[in-house]
């Protein structure tokens, strides 16, 4: 029986830096997962593996692109009075750490950043 070689295998190297921007792109423009993987020629399982072991190392984050932008309410004046303060309704911040906090919207400004320090630290 003869045996017949069909193509070179060849084993890649990532650095964390090139998954994390492969993983990146899962989502941009609504590409999924698969579209991702035939893109660079790797399984979607590895996709999948990189991910999970990318969070244990606190390098991946679900929200990692989230995005904050600055809001300029210069040409909207103050208004006479403040409405009355509504219910206090419960709040969930993911730290870039991983790590989630979840508090009452009612909270104290100095003492939710003592809080996060804190958190941020441990």
């Amino acid at each position: 029986m003869l045996g017949e070689v069909l193509g070179v295998e060849r084993r890649r190297r990532w650095s964390e830096d090139e998954k994390l921007e492969i993983l990146s792109e899962v989502g941009l423009s609504g590409a999924s997962v698969t579209q991702v993987a035939q893109r660079h020629e790797i399984t979607r399982s590895q996709i999948y593996g990189w991910r999970r072991d990318l969070k244990k190392k606190g390098l991946w984050s679900p929200d990692r692109g989230a995005v904050f932008l600055p809001v300029d309410f210069s040409g909207h004046p103050e208004p006479e009075s403040a409405p009355a303060p509504a219910r206090p309704v419960p709040v969930e911040l993911r730290l870039s750490n991983g790590r989630c906090l979840r508090f009452d919207s009612s909270i104290d400004e100095e003492a939710l950043t003592r809080l996060i320090r804190a958190v941020e630290a441990a």
